[in-house]
């Protein structure tokens, strides 16, 4: 397991109440003792892995499972961050400030500006771009350029596509789907492309899945991701598995700075 120190990882009712959680029932006290020191990026490389950090949510238990069972996955990587709000914006645990959650959801759809985001990349011991270019499109067809939604009141479902160049799997189109819940937002990606590695397909089309979800504990905010793939292995194990970590370790520290310079402003 890899526990990294980054400077900070999703996402994300339109119901009549909205509701926080409560942090006790969703992790145990060791893995918060764990958080609030680092978040944790591990990896799972092998046959049937299993999810060794998801919180304790129903909803979330149904998306993980069901695409653990689509999927079979041999890859699978989790990523557990705690985030603790300024105390200006704590919230109670049973109401999740309506304005907080319909920020961070915009802020989860804001796709263009993971263009640049860096991951610190042990084997070279320094920070590296992780996507060199990240819009919504109009469709997987047409891949026209549109720009990042932003919305007043949170929709029930959303779908997004993307076309994202990172410096693994290159050039390629991905289908976000956004789900809203009484205590939670969910996000869930998944590649449309077949992703190569080099000019080995690698991954095909559908079978690389992260869903993130997105709680508010009240006075934090507990973000977890998955990504999992089924993939063609032929001795490149260790670098997808490198890339699924690099690219959660990316997405947390973007998603840490989209939550203090934008919506939890000190």
């Amino acid at each position: 397991m890899k526990k990294l120190f980054v400077l900070t990882f999703v996402f994300l009712i339109a119901a009549s109440h909205v509701f926080s959680v409560p942090i006790e029932g969703l992790i145990t006290p060791a893995q918060r003792r764990t958080l609030e020191q680092a978040s944790v990026v591990d990896t799972h490389l092998m046959r049937n892995p299993v999810p060794q950090w998801m919180p304790l949510n129903n909803e979330l238990s149904q998306h993980v499972t069901g695409a653990i069972n689509t999927l079979n996955p041999n890859i699978m990587v989790e990523a557990l961050y705690l985030y603790k709000k300024p105390a200006f914006y704590h919230s109670s645990v049973y109401n999740w400030n309506q304005e907080q959650k319909t920020g961070i959801f915009n802020q989860m759809c804001a796709i263009s500006t993971l263009t640049g985001i860096e991951y610190y990349s042990i084997s070279r011991n320094s920070m590296r771009i992780f996507y060199e270019n990240s819009r919504i499109i109009d469709g997987p067809r047409t891949r026209n350029p549109q720009p990042d939604p932003v919305f007043r009141q949170i929709p029930d479902e959303l779908t997004l596509y993307a076309r994202q160049k990172d410096l693994t799997f290159g050039d390629n189109v991905y289908r976000y789907d956004y789900l809203n819940t009484r205590d939670a937002v969910f996000f869930i990606q998944e590649n449309v492309t077949t992703l190569f590695y080099g000019i080995i397909p690698v991954i095909g089309s559908g079978n690389l899945r992260s869903i993130v979800s997105v709680i508010d504990c009240g006075d934090s905010i507990l973000v977890y991701a998955v990504s999992m793939t089924r993939a063609a292995l032929l001795g490149f194990g260790d670098r997808i598995s490198s890339s699924m970590s690099n690219r959660a370790d990316a997405i947390i520290n973007w998603f840490s700075d989209r939550l203090e310079n934008h919506i939890f402003i000190r």
